[in-house]
C-alpha cells in the first residue's frame, strides 16, 4: 500500500469541513528518526484537507506504551474531534515487543469506546528498522499519512451518522460507481484547492 486508500473508497471534503475540526497527535520520542517522520506526514495531510495548523496540537511521549495515556490526558483537556497516535516498536529478542504493542493498541481501542472519538492507531510494529524505515516515507510510503487520512474519514463519517439527512452540505460528491470520494493524500492523484 502506497499511503493511498483503495479507489473504491476514495472520498473529498470541502476545506471548510475540516477548517472547523481539531485534531491531536501523540507521538513517540522512541525511534524519533521514524516517529518524526510519521508525524510530519500526517500533519501535512490534515492542513492538506484544510485543518489549520492552530487546530492541530501536537504532544510528545517518552515511548510508545505511554501513546494511550497521553492520548486520554490530551481528550480531556480540550475539545478534539480525533486522537491520532504515532509511534515505533521494533521488534528484539524478547517479548518486550508483544507486551508493548498489545497494550498500545487495547488502550487505544478502549479509548475509542469510552470518550466516543477516534484514537488512531498509527504505531509502526516491525521485524527490524529497515521495515520502519520502509513505512516512514520509505518505498512503502507513510503510515504517518495513512493514519490522517483514517482520522479525516473518521471525523467524516461521525458527522455523517450524526447528520443523516445534511450529507450533501458536507462538500462530497458522489464518484462514478457510487463510491464517495475521500480526504486528500500524498499521491493520491487527488487535490484540494485551498
Amino acid at each position: 500500500m502506497s499511503g493511498k486508500l483503495p479507489d473504491s473508497r476514495q472520498r473529498i471534503a470541502t476545506p471548510t469541513f475540516f477548517a472547523k475540526k481539531r485534531f491531536g497527535i501523540v507521538v513517540s520520542d522512541w525511534n524519533s528518526n521514524i516517529t518524526f517522520s510519521l508525524l510530519d506526514a500526517a500533519t501535512a495531510v490534515l492542513k492538506k484537507n484544510g485543518v489549520p495548523a492552530k487546530n492541530i496540537v501536537v504532544k510528545n511521549t517518552p515511548g510508545s506504551f505511554e501513546l494511550p495515556l497521553a492520548a486520554q490526558w490530551l481528550v480531556e483537556s480540550g475539545d478534539f474531534d480525533a486522537i491520532i497516535c504515532l509511534g515505533c516498536v521494533i521488534k528484539g529478542e524478547t517479548e518486550h515487543f508483544t507486551f508493548i504493542c498489545e497494550a498500545v493498541s487495547a488502550g487505544l481501542k478502549d479509548l475509542s469506546l469510552k470518550y466516543s472519538k477516534p484514537f488512531i492507531f498509527g504505531v509502526l510494529t516491525t521485524n527490524n528498522l529497515s521495515q520502519a524505515q520502509d513505512r516512514s516515507g520509505g518505498i512503502i510510503g507513510n503510515k504517518g499519512e495513512e493514519a490522517a487520512l483514517t482520522a479525516l474519514r473518521m471525523v467524516e463519517l461521525h458527522a455523517e451518522l450524526s447528520h443523516p439527512t445534511q450529507p450533501p452540505q458536507m462538500g462530497r460528491r458522489k464518484e462514478k460507481g457510487g463510491g464517495l470520494p475521500s480526504p486528500v493524500g500524498e499521491g493520491s492523484g487527488m487535490r484540494v484547492e485551498v
